[in-house]
């Protein structure tokens, strides 16, 4: 098959073509079609890799952190699709090591029925915890924190495939977290600072150990003072260390904060992920101190949502259309960072979709378009209107 576009990004920046897919995988991009195949023609719209989210519990009708189970899964993946994510990591939270064992055994399972028809690829698993520093827990449940140990990172690994863990976030301050960094560095899995109370001097000293960069940066960690620098301090001072930042709304980091870490180390070392929760599927009731909102279930199909200041709402829980807005999706926070810093289409793929499969270690099957790579991307205008996504060359139609 092959796809026509006036501007087809790569690595080496806008070309014009027909870029050819066959069997999932990229073959090239050509001058002209010569080989007589059908051509999808999109002129002048703009052909730009899949978007990346390696850090998301879930999305929309689906929440692998509620839910735990392979449908959260299928939910999640026939959803993000919406939002340009062609791939994604499925990411826990610090709950029971049962429920951690059963969400890595299910996330196992759903990748070996996956296929490309039904969405998103979930490439692998982030484990946000429970390795965290109770100080700085955030959202997380302080009943679950957990001192890092190797002994309980190989009970993980045993419940699911080898290197189904991509990514970990923990505070490398706790005891143990220094054998543990070195251990999951020989074993090729991200380790990211996340929800620590860690000093500057103390990331310093274990950086080149393995810690790659930051979950949420400035979010659930020690935060900047100039004769204390902290977390916070060390992901901006640090240049070979990757900044994440989620979805940005305003409400969790202010567009300024994002623009000074973004002035500082640029496009090259900052990823873009959402943290989406999938927040109509809490089972339990839950009060989100950031949105001044409490989600409860109301019968079977409906969750209600409560604000503080007395207003309610009621979204069905298993219609895209109903909860899609209930948290912002990776579209709408590239849009944002687009609108914030003036981000080119460049920059964008780099922290939406290069840098997060750098990141992550599979940037030789996804993160651009190239020869060999998965047929990931999206067919998008100069707005970053979403058309079409693609996953391994099969096309999802886009709900708007």
């Amino acid at each position: 098959m092959l796809f026509y576009s006036e501007k087809i990004y790569t690595p080496s920046g806008f070309q014009t073509g027909y870029l050819s897919v066959e069997e999932g995988k990229i073959k090239g991009i050509f001058d002209n079609n010569g080989s007589n195949e059908d051509v999808i023609d999109y002129q002048d719209k703009i052909i730009v890799p899949g978007f990346l989210d390696i850090h998301i519990h879930g999305w929309a009708t689906g929440s692998f952190m509620h839910q735990a189970d392979k449908v959260s899964l299928e939910n999640m993946s026939k959803d993000l699709v919406h939002m340009g994510v062609t791939s994604y990591l499925p990411t826990t939270s610090t709950d029971s090591v049962d429920k951690i064992n059963k969400q890595l055994s299910e996330a196992s399972e759903f990748r070996q029925e996956w296929s490309p028809d039904k969405g998103a690829e979930a490439i692998g698993v982030h484990l946000e915890g429970p390795f965290i520093n109770e100080k700085y827990k955030g959202m997380q449940k302080a009943e679950y924190c957990l001192l890092p140990s190797v002994e309980k990172i190989d009970e993980f690994f045993a419940k699911g495939e080898e290197g189904l863990v991509k990514l970990i976030t923990l505070a490398p301050e706790l005891p143990g977290a220094e054998e543990v960094i070195k251990y999951l560095h020989k074993k090729g899995v991200q380790i990211s600072v996340g929800h620590s109370a860690a000093e500057f001097e103390e990331i310093k000293q274990l950086k080149d150990y393995g810690l790659g960069g930051f979950t949420h940066t400035f979010s659930g960690m020690r935060g900047m003072h100039h004769r204390r620098l902290g977390v916070a301090g060390a992901a901006m001072y640090f240049d070979d260390m990757y900044a994440e930042f989620g979805k940005q709304t305003g409400l969790t980091v202010k567009p300024e904060a994002f623009a000074i870490v973004y002035k500082i180390k640029g496009p090259d070392k900052v990823y873009l992920t959402t943290d989406c929760t999938g927040l109509a599927q809490a089972e339990e009731k839950t009060y989100h101190y950031i949105r001044q909102a409490t989600f409860e279930q109301e019968g079977d199909s409906l969750v209600k949502v409560t604000h503080d200041d007395g207003t309610i709402e009621t979204f069905n829980k298993y219609d895209y259309e109903s909860v899609k807005d209930i948290e912002l999706g990776f579209l709408g926070s590239v849009k944002n960072v687009v609108r914030n810093i003036d981000a080119s289409i460049g920059d964008i793929v780099k922290m939406a979709s290069e840098n997060p499969a750098k990141y992550i270690g599979v940037y030789d099957q996804k993160g651009s378009i190239e020869p060999n790579k998965d047929a990931d991307f999206l067919v998008i205008d100069g707005d970053w209107n979403l058309y079409e996504t693609y996953v391994k060359g099969v096309k999802h139609t886009i709900k708007n």
